[in-house]
């Protein structure tokens, strides 16, 4: 048995718009800005909620629930570059800017989207920005928290 080692095998744009959320077209997600290599190595933050919902009545014996709703935790947190490309995420994810984030997982950064290949598409609105706290041995960075602004597609299929 082996492990899947995820070092290099997370892909992350960000879309100002797409064709369809469920199938995103390889060619506009190859178009779109990669914030990958500005991203810390633990920098995505990509984690769901599931809500409960109390089913049980004035007559059980038993707690009951079913799932309720879904509320996804999303932040990323950014290396500050010195040029205007690295500065590009910094400049783009502002508070109040509407987009998409896509994730892919499991495949080599450098390969490009292709038809089939599974992706992750939050439609989400940014928040503001924060500078993290400088500390010795480590890049300058900030951290954007996103806010999920309808149905994520967990499981998209690039088209």
């Amino acid at each position: 048995m082996s492990d899947l080692i995820s070092d290099g095998l997370t892909k992350v744009v960000w879309c100002a718009s797409l064709s369809s959320q469920s199938a995103p077209g390889a060619a506009e997600l190859n178009a779109a800005p990669d914030y990958t290599l500005r991203i810390t190595p633990d920098g995505l933050k990509v984690d769901p909620s599931t809500a409960s919902v109390d089913t049980g009545s004035l007559a059980s014996t038993t707690d009951t629930e079913e799932v309720g709703r879904v509320k996804w935790d999303l932040e990323i947190t950014f290396k500050i570059g010195s040029t205007p490309t690295e500065q590009l995420p910094y400049t783009t994810l502002t508070r109040g800017t509407h987009g998409y984030l896509v994730v892919r997982r499991d495949i080599p950064v450098a390969t490009a989207f292709a038809t089939g290949q599974a992706v992750e598409v939050y439609p989400v609105v940014c928040g503001q920005r924060a500078r993290k706290s400088p500390a010795a041995n480590e890049v300058a960075k900030y951290m954007v928290p996103m806010k999920v602004t309808a149905e994520a597609t967990p499981d998209a299929v690039v088209a």
